[in-house]
């Protein structure tokens, strides 16, 4: 089952999959025209998932968040709900300051991340399929603050449940985990032209040393290696899901020239670009 709401003013939409075959996403290879943030939750059994060509064990009684650029595929989507939402319907980026979840869910470091729900939680998202199943068969001009109003729900649900699990907050503060946080919305809207740490030290009003002397207190990893590793996860999008040249690629994530790309990539994955696109071609 897939029910939809659709607002042709604005072109918000908000899509809700139950026991759907066609739950996936095509990330960079065939982008939607309106990107689409998704949350899926696993009320049944374990069962794989494959995540930008990396296969993963989505347990049972969890709930992944995923991203528009992510290219995603279930063992059994049939299994699972999932719940679908693009900027115009509710920004994620304009409300992170209301319910933090953009830097921590959606580009968080941790990733992908498995949250788990205990037995009340379990009931608590059962119930709130319902809701959201019976909210999408109502036609007034409430519906879409309604549905926005629920959306809000989860996302501030998953997001408590989400830093009880994570290590960071349990260890130290929220005001210091925040920087992680931020950085890593920082890097999201920012890797394609920016691979100094530099860049983002500033943006966060800190120098160079003490960004990466923060991160290393919070025992997350370093700064440049989180920059270096998002840049790669996105030549690999590209070279898995696309047809685009080195010389493309290069120019679209801001390197001076394709040989200053093609030493990168060959430095920091082992092998260069055609032959990583031989080795997947042949998969």
């Amino acid at each position: 089952m897939i029910r939809e709401y659709n607002e042709k003013t604005t072109t918000a939409r908000f899509i809700m999959h139950a026991n759907s075959k066609l739950l996936a996403g095509k990330g960079l290879c065939n982008p939607a025209p309106y990107p689409i943030n998704t949350f899926v939750y696993n009320g049944g059994a374990a069962q794989k998932v494959v995540i930008d060509e990396i296969t993963y064990t989505m347990p049972g009684a969890c709930i992944l968040p995923l991203v528009s650029n992510q290219h995603f595929t279930f063992e059994r989507p049939e299994e699972l709900v999932a719940w679908q939402f693009n900027r115009e319907f509710y920004c994620i980026v304009d409300h992170d300051a209301e319910v933090g979840c953009v830097g921590f869910l959606f580009y968080g470091i941790q990733h992908p991340m498995f949250i788990r729900l205990d037995e009340e939680e379990i009931a608590e998202m059962t119930h709130l399929e319902k809701v959201f199943s019976r909210e999408l068969q109502v036609r007034d001009n409430f519906q879409g603050e309604m549905l926005r109003t629920l959306l809000k729900r989860v996302i501030i649900k998953i997001t408590r449940i989400a830093k009880q699990q994570n290590e960071g907050y349990g260890l130290f503060p929220d005001e210091k985990m925040d920087i992680v946080r931020k950085f890593s919305l920082l890097l999201e809207a920012n890797f394609r032209q920016e691979h100094e740490v530099k860049f983002y030290a500033s943006a966060l009003n800190k120098s160079p040393k003490t960004l990466s002397n923060v991160f290393a207190l919070l025992k997350q990893p370093a700064p440049s290696v989180l920059i270096r590793n998002r840049v790669i996860l996105e030549i690999k999008r590209y070279l898995h899901y696309t047809d685009r040249s080195s010389k493309e690629i290069a120019y679209e994530l801001g390197f001076e020239s394709p040989a200053h790309f093609s030493r990168f990539f060959k430095q920091h994955t082992g092998s260069n670009i055609t032959e990583f696109r031989s080795t997947e071609n042949v998969k």
